[in-house]
């Protein structure tokens, strides 16, 4: 059974590659495209077909979801472009007659106040109107979003937001791929499937000074700001008002319990418990 990964330039792409290597899957049934095939030239070299694909040219599209039995359709990083990237994406694996299509969406796409939602949404629904045969994978939080607490922590001595008590189920990247894996090897029992994944440990920010202190080896605190205080932090340290005011809002869904949720469900899709965030860190620091 052929399979095709997008993005596997981007760093949930590629660990979703070699997951599927890693559990043994032919390396001359997976296709890895991108728009610089350049960067996947070791992947070419194990054997892995290497295809160029950009979510803004559907003809490239259709060419490297040729005869695929099953696609991964990574979400695009560009903000505001996603939900038409994602359109030529699924409509060219439909013209392309591609077997099963797997998205990875956001945590309660569909039902949330969550920024980054919308454009997730939209695409489910784009989805669910196409008659493909498909998984959505509703990715929570990666470990690895937090890995820029580390230099803020060694820098100031303190780790800064607005999320208050709101807690974060994440799970590293490399979990959430294996569960994309573990799809894409036999998609038929997940047809239809809607997974909300995330990690087995909700944390709030209070902890997570407490498990960067002990990395560190020294007394990390977390100061909790209003989400005005902490806008006005941001910018003054040089972040324009568009990020600046993302950042909040991704603390402000925190606070409210966005991603708090704890389905268990990427436990039970990869057999094992998830990776801890504080492991992550251990790793990056």
């Amino acid at each position: 059974m052929s399979v095709v990964v997008t993005g596997a330039t981007g760093h949930l792409g590629r660990l979703v590659v070699e997951s599927l290597l890693e559990r043994g899957y032919p390396a001359a049934d997976i296709t890895a495209t991108g728009r610089s095939t350049d960067k996947l030239a070791d992947l070419a070299e194990r054997g892995v077909t290497v295809r160029h694909a950009d979510f803004e040219d559907r003809a490239s599209l259709r060419e490297a979801f040729e005869g695929a039995d099953a696609v991964l359709l990574v979400s695009g990083s560009e903000l505001g472009k996603r939900v038409e990237q994602h359109r030529n994406a699924i409509e060219a694996a439909k013209e392309a007659g591609v077997g099963h299509l797997v998205y990875t969406s956001a945590p309660r796409a569909s039902d949330t106040t969550l920024i980054l939602a919308p454009e997730h949404k939209a695409t489910e629904e784009i989805l669910a109107a196409s008659g493909l045969s498909h998984t959505i994978l509703r990715n929570g939080w990666y470990n690895e979003n937090f890995e820029q607490v580390l230099e803020q922590a060694r820098e100031h001595g303190a780790l800064i937001g607005s999320a208050g008590e709101g807690r974060t189920a994440s799970a590293a990247r490399r979990d959430l791929a294996e569960a994309a894996a573990v799809v894409l090897t036999d998609p038929a029992p997940h047809a239809g499937a809607v997974y909300e994944l995330s990690g087995d440990t909700a944390w709030t920010r209070e902890e997570l000074a407490g498990y960067v202190s002990e990395l560190l080896g020294r007394e990390i605190v977390y100061r909790d700001l209003s989400h005005e205080e902490h806008e006005a932090v941001l910018t003054g340290a040089g972040l324009d008002a568009g990020t600046a005011g993302f950042v909040v809002g991704l603390d402000r869904n925190t606070r409210d319990g966005e991603l708090s949720a704890t389905s268990g469900t990427l436990t039970k899709l990869i057999g094992r418990p998830t990776t801890p965030v504080a492991e992550t860190l251990r790793l990056l620091a």
